[in-house]
C-alpha cells in the first residue's frame, strides 16, 4: 500500500496546501508561507522523530473483502484516523472527514514519477469567473440557464501527460491552381493553370502531448491546450497538496498512436502553409516517417466543473495554467429557429436583389 502524506505547517502544525496565487505552500490556519524545500525538510524531520504507538486490535472483522477491495486503495488519515477509499490511479485528494489535503506518494515514486509538473496559477474563484465569462454572449443559450444552473462540483486536478520529443521526414506531392477570369464585349473567359508541387523536408516535434487519463475526455483536455511547457518545473509532492491528482493509467505505449496521429497533422499543415501563391492546393501524395522518439511523464493542472440543468450533466473545463476555459452548452430551440428563419430571409432578400439587378441591367 502506498503511503500517505499530509504536509504539516512547521508553526502550528495544520494542514497546508499548495497556493496558486503565491506559488508557495501556505497554512488556512496561521497564514505563514513557505517554500517547497523547507515543507519537505519539516515533514521529513518530523516523520523519522514519531514514536512507535500502540497497535489496538479490532474486536470485528470489517475488513474489505477482495471482490470489493479489487480497483480501489483504503488509506488511514494521519490527522482524524478516518478511513479514505479511492481508486487504484488517484494519487492525491482530501480526507473525507475533516478534510485535510492528503498525497499518496507511492502513485507517483519510482518509475511512476513524473519528470515535470505545471504548477496551479490560477485558483478556484478564478475558473468560476472563467465560467461566467463563458456563458457571457452566447446568444443561443437559454437565458434561464445562468440563473438556475449551479455548480455540483468544482475541483482543481493534475491530469497525467505523455510528452512525446520525435522527428518527423516528409515527402508531399500537391495538385494546385491558379485561375484568371477576364471577360471582352462577346464573352467572359474563364482559365485554370495545373500544378504539381513537391515539398520535402525534416520537422522536429517537442514534447506533443497526450492524456495519460481514461478518465477524462481527449477531446476536452486537448481542447485546453496550449500549456507553456517552458514553466514546467521538477516534480515534487507538495505541489499536489490541496488538489486531485491522477497517475497515469494509459501508457506511454498506448498512447503513442495518438501522439503520431497529431505529429503527422501538424507535420502536413507546417509543409501546406509553405504552398502559397495558389487558388487550391490539394495533397496527392503524403509520405512521412518518424523517428528518434522519446516519451516524458508530466502532469498539467486543469479545473473541472461540473454542472446539472433540467436532468442533463454538462462538464468544463479550465485550463489551470493560462485560464483558457471549453465547455458544451445546451441550445434554445426557439432562439435558434428564429435565427436560423432570420438568416434564410436574409439570404433570400439578397439573392432576389441579385437578381433583380440582374433583370434590370442586363
Amino acid at each position: 500500500m502506498s503511503d500517505l502524506l499530509e504536509y504539516k505547517c512547521p508553526c502550528c502544525g495544520g494542514a497546508i496546501e499548495f497556493n496558486s496565487t503565491l506559488q508557495k505552500m501556505k497554512c488556512p490556519y496561521c497564514d505563514t508561507e513557505f517554500d517547497m524545500e523547507t515543507v519537505k525538510e519539516f515533514n521529513e524531520a518530523a516523520a523519522n522523530q514519531q514514536s512507535d504507538e500502540l497497535n489496538w486490535e479490532s474486536a470485528s472483522d470489517n475488513s474489505w473483502k477482495e471482490d470489493e477491495a479489487s480497483g480501489m486503495s483504503v488509506y488511514i488519515c494521519q490527522s482524524c484516523g478516518g478511513e479514505i477509499v479511492a481508486d487504484e490511479s488517484t494519487g492525491a485528494s482530501s480526507c473525507p472527514f475533516c478534510g485535510n489535503p492528503v498525497v499518496m506518494s507511492g502513485k507517483f515514486s519510482g518509475t511512476l514519477r513524473p519528470d515535470f509538473i505545471i504548477p496551479f496559477k490560477l485558483d478556484k474563484k478564478a475558473a468560476k469567473e472563467g465560467l461566467t465569462k463563458h456563458l457571457h454572449g452566447k446568444i443561443l443559450l437559454p437565458k434561464v440557464f445562468k440563473k438556475e444552473n449551479h455548480i455540483d462540483e468544482i475541483k482543481g486536478v493534475y491530469v497525467p501527460f505523455w510528452l512525446f520529443d520525435t522527428d518527423a521526414s516528409a515527402d508531399i506531392r500537391y495538385h494546385a491552381t491558379k485561375t484568371r477570369f477576364w471577360s471582352d464585349s462577346d464573352y467572359d473567359y474563364t482559365e485554370t493553370s495545373h500544378y504539381s508541387v513537391f515539398r520535402a523536408g525534416n520537422i522536429g516535434f517537442d514534447q506533443i502531448p497526450v492524456d495519460g487519463s481514461s478518465k477524462i475526455d481527449n477531446d476536452l483536455t486537448e481542447s485546453l491546450e496550449p500549456y507553456v511547457i517552458s514553466e514546467a518545473v521538477d516534480f515534487a509532492t507538495p505541489y499536489l497538496a490541496g488538489y486531485v491528482a491522477d497517475k497515469y493509467d494509459v501508457s506511454a505505449e498506448e498512447s503513442a498512436e495518438r501522439a503520431n496521429q497529431r505529429v503527422r497533422k501538424a507535420a502536413e499543415d507546417a509543409f501546406r502553409d509553405t504552398v502559397i501563391g495558389y487558388d487550391s492546393v490539394t495533397p496527392e501524395d503524403t509520405r512521412i516517417q518518424l523517428k528518434g522518439g522519446k516519451t516524458h511523464y508530466a502532469l498539467f493542472p486543469v479545473w473541472l466543473l461540473s454542472t446539472t440543468w433540467k436532468g442533463n450533466h454538462y462538464l468544463f473545463g479550465m485550463n489551470g495554467q493560462t485560464g483558457k476555459f471549453v465547455g458544451n452548452l445546451p441550445v434554445d430551440k426557439g432562439i435558434f429557429t428564429k435565427w436560423f428563419l432570420g438568416l434564410t430571409a436574409g439570404f433570400s432578400v439578397a439573392a432576389y436583389a441579385i437578381a433583380w439587378l440582374i433583370h434590370t441591367f442586363c
